[in-house]
């Protein structure tokens, strides 16, 4: 039995995956699935440079808005989702198309690795979301050094849960992933960047265009509709506008220290993508 044929086109924050997916669909016949951990988030569009109806031209869009900041929607969620999506398009005779950020995100649902079957364990989560991430990275690292390499000491999203499972389980979380027979037949695309400098460049030029666009109105909004919530303060972009709505830097401070954030992301972003050699990441 011959496997599905999906397109993943992955990259970076600012590398064009937006356009090049949008390009792709209208050549394919093919509709997209947002691979992308904020986007599932109504409200959170400017900071998080969600296309707009009108720069999708018209392509069908998966997986954005999806649920309300207050939800965590995990990797888990995205898989049951997204594979739902590829089966639907598939069956319309059209060409799924993954695109997205999250490298996470790639691997669970395009390559051979499976999701270890764990309830969530809201008390044991609350626990170790109150240490901080030096402790829980110092953890991480006794208990399984090999998925510890893959893990940036500062994500505690990823930290919180991989620990949940480890905790849970009592046993690394690297072997409770274990493998699995990949189920798609996958194209993996990376957006043309020349160098790194013209990356950063265009970090920076879109951090410009979401100020001009009301990233500072768009967090005050969001802030009084949901309070300080984790999803809320811990998102690239609103996390810098609140230090500036709460007086602790100026308005140029915040915006200097967004670009520096947004390029330390892309770099753990294509640290990611290196692991997945098809990607033929070379900068």
């Amino acid at each position: 039995m011959s496997k599905k044929r999906v397109i993943a086109i992955a990259g970076p924050t600012a590398s064009g995956k937006t356009k090049l997916a949008i390009d792709m669909a209208k050549e394919l016949d093919g509709e997209i699935i947002s691979a992308d951990s904020r986007l599932v988030y109504k409200g959170f569009d400017i900071a998080t440079a969600k296309p707009t109806m009108e720069e999708r031209e018209g392509i069908p869009h998966y997986l954005i808005d999806v649920v309300e900041p207050e939800y965590d929607y995990s990797v888990a969620d995205f898989k049951k989702a997204a594979e739902e999506k590829i089966n639907e398009i598939i069956s319309r005779g059209k060409t799924p198309i993954v695109a997205g950020g999250t490298g996470l995100y790639f691997r669970i649902l395009l390559e051979n690795y499976a999701l270890p079957k764990i309830d969530c364990k809201p008390e044991l989560r609350s626990e170790l979301e109150k240490e901080s991430n030096e402790d829980l990275y110092k953890e991480l690292c006794e208990k399984d050094p090999v998925y510890a390499k893959k893990v940036h000491p500062n994500n505690k999203v990823r930290l919180v849960r991989v620990l949940e499972v480890i905790r849970t389980l009592n046993k690394p979380f690297s072997e409770a992933c274990g493998l699995k027979e990949p189920e798609y037949d996958v194209e993996w695309v990376f957006p043309k960047i020349e160098s790194r400098e013209i990356l950063y460049d265009r970090i920076n030029r879109r951090v410009d265009i979401m100020v001009e666009n009301g990233i500072v109105d768009e967090t005050k909004s969001l802030l009084k509709k949901h309070g300080r919530i984790k999803n809320l303060v811990g998102t690239i972009g609103y996390q810098e506008m609140i230090e500036y709505i709460d007086g602790k830097t100026t308005l140029e401070e915040a915006i200097e220290t967004l670009k520096m954030n947004t390029r330390r992301y892309a770099k753990r972003q294509l640290t990611w993508f290196r692991r997945t050699p098809e990607l033929g990441v070379n900068i």
